[in-house]
Parts: C-alpha cells; sequence; structure tokens
C-alpha cells in the first residue's frame, strides 16, 4: 500500500521511481535472451511502461538504478517491458557492478543525463590488447548501450570471449548518455600490463665486437711488391744464386723529394737485401 502510495505521489510530480526485484536475464522465462547479456539494457514490466507514458519525461528513457543497502548506483536504458510484473531483468555484469543478488530489491528511478563527449576505459586482462583495433571492437559493442558511470565495470563479447572493461573517467559528468553521440575514447594499461624493456643480455650482445683475424689482413701503410712466383717464357726454372728478392713487406717512406734530380735524366730505385743482410739500393739512369 505504502508502494502504491509512493507511485502515486511520483506520478503526480512528474517522476518514475518505483522499487523492483530484480533478477539475472537467465532467469527471465521463454527464449533465451543472449542479446540483453551483451548490452547495458534493462527489461520493465508492461505497466512501468503505462506509467512513463502518462509522465512528461525526456526521451530517450534513462534510468538510475540504486542497491540502498549496498549504496551502489548505475543507470541504464530500456530495451522491453515484457517483464513479469513486480520484476525487473538486468544483464549479470549490472547486478555484479550493484552487488545485487537474485531476488534482492532495486531502486528504478528515471533520468535525464548529459551526452558524453569523452570515456576512458581500462581492460582488466592484457588479453585485450590481442584485440587488433580495440577502439572499434569498443565502438560496436558500446552501440547496445545507452549510459555510462564512471566506476562501472562493463562487459563487452567479441569472438566468443567476454572481456571486462572498467569505466575510469566519462565526461562532462559521472552519468552520461552514449546514444547518438560524438564521443572520444581513451583507453589507460591493461591490468598487469607492464612496459617491455631492453634486457641487459640483449643490450651486450649488440655492443659486443666480432672477432677479426688480423692475419688475414694487410696494413695499409706497408707496401708489399711482386708478391708471388714469376715463370719464364720458355719454361726453364730460373734459381737465383747471389742476391733474392724477399717477400717481406717493405716500409717505403713517401713524400720525400729527390735532391739529386736534373732535368731529362728518369731515376729507377730499387732496394733489396744481399745475401749478408744488408739493404742495397740500386739506381739505373
Amino acid at each position: 500500500m505504502f508502494n502504491f502510495m509512493r507511485i502515486l505521489q511520483n506520478e503526480m510530480m512528474g517522476s518514475f521511481s518505483v522499487d523492483y526485484k530484480c533478477y539475472s536475464v537467465s532467469m527471465m522465462p521463454g527464449q533465451d535472451r543472449t542479446d540483453v547479456e551483451k548490452g547495458g539494457k534493462i527489461i520493465l514490466p508492461p505497466s512501468a511502461l503505462d506509467r512513463l507514458t502518462k509522465l512528461h519525461i525526456q526521451y530517450p528513457m534513462l534510468f538510475k538504478l540504486e542497491n540502498k543497502k549496498e549504496n551502489r548506483v548505475t543507470h541504464c536504458g530500456v530495451l522491453e517491458f515484457v517483464a513479469d510484473e513486480g520484476r525487473v531483468y538486468l544483464p549479470y555484469w549490472m547486478m555484479n557492478n550493484l552487488l545485487l543478488e537474485e531476488g534482492s530489491v532495486v531502486h528504478v528511478e528515471n533520468v535525464s543525463l548529459a551526452v558524453a563527449s569523452y570515456a576512458k576505459f581500462q581492460a582488466q586482462s592484457i588479453d585485450f590488447l590481442d584485440i587488433t583495433n580495440q577502439k572499434a571492437v569498443l565502438e560496436n559493442a558500446l552501440r547496445t548501450f545507452a549510459c555510462l558511470t564512471s566506476g562501472d565495470m562493463i562487459a563487452i563479447n567479441y569472438n566468443d570471449r567476454i572481456y571486462e572493461l572498467k569505466v575510469l573517467e566519462t565526461k562532462p559528468n559521472n552519468a552520461v548518455s552514449i546514444i547518438e553521440c560524438d564521443m572520444n575514447v581513451d583507453f589507460a594499461p591493461p591490468v598487469g600490463y607492464e612496459e617491455p624493456t631492453k634486457s641487459s643480455a640483449s643490450h651486450n650482445d649488440d655492443e659486443e665486437q666480432m672477432d677479426v683475424d688480423a692475419s688475414q689482413y694487410t696494413h695499409q701503410t706497408v707496401f708489399k711488391a711482386f708478391v708471388g712466383q714469376g715463370n719464364r717464357l720458355d719454361g726453364k726454372i730460373k734459381t737465383c744464386q747471389n742476391d733474392s728478392v724477399t717477400n717481406e713487406p717493405v716500409e717505403i717512406k713517401r713524400g720525400i723529394p729527390n735532391y739529386n734530380f736534373k732535368k731529362g735524366k728518369i731515376t729507377f730505385i730499387r732496394t733489396v737485401k744481399n745475401t749478408n743482410g744488408a739493404i742495397v739500393s740500386h739506381c739505373y739512369i
């Protein structure tokens, strides 16, 4: 009787405020309503529609759900008015946010919310990063939502998997309408995510220099003349009895002028070692 009198009083004041027993969608008789679980809308009884049509409320119909025992609040839209009288059916994730159990009492009140301009989300698992385009997936999932409330933990379904996202922030208010709006979306790092750091082992591998065999290279400042073996045109092998030309590299100083140079003469300098090991210079003019 008291609840009926309060309903009449609210109708006279132009507001809808009713207490219902809440149940999850899985408890709803008839066909399996998995579409309700994937969104942010509830199912009210037909009497609620009758009362709302008599009130001068603003469309679209938006509601505030409150668990007064736990002081928990969220916001939602309405999908259908086909629930049993005195009952309201909620998505299971919404019941978790409100800390409600099957058959608990929830207060339903119509509200008017500002249009969202910004929202920030945080995935509760790093598996959310495996999705190629997170913003596109979230945008598609939010089409079945009507409102967002800061602090809520919403659930979206993608590729037969449920991802939980916490609503960290909404603008311009803590509760906003997302119906036909241009909303900027941002993501915080998922829970458990760590920034990748370059390990010290790989760092040492990058800085490690390759071992070089110096014997494979000849110093560029050392001149090495007549390397190899010569052959006579007649095929005979010539043996050197006196002076022998060594293949040892000889360092030649370059850039020293020939002060004995005379115009019209050409000087050829050959430097070799004799049998005693002394260096002998032969000049041919």
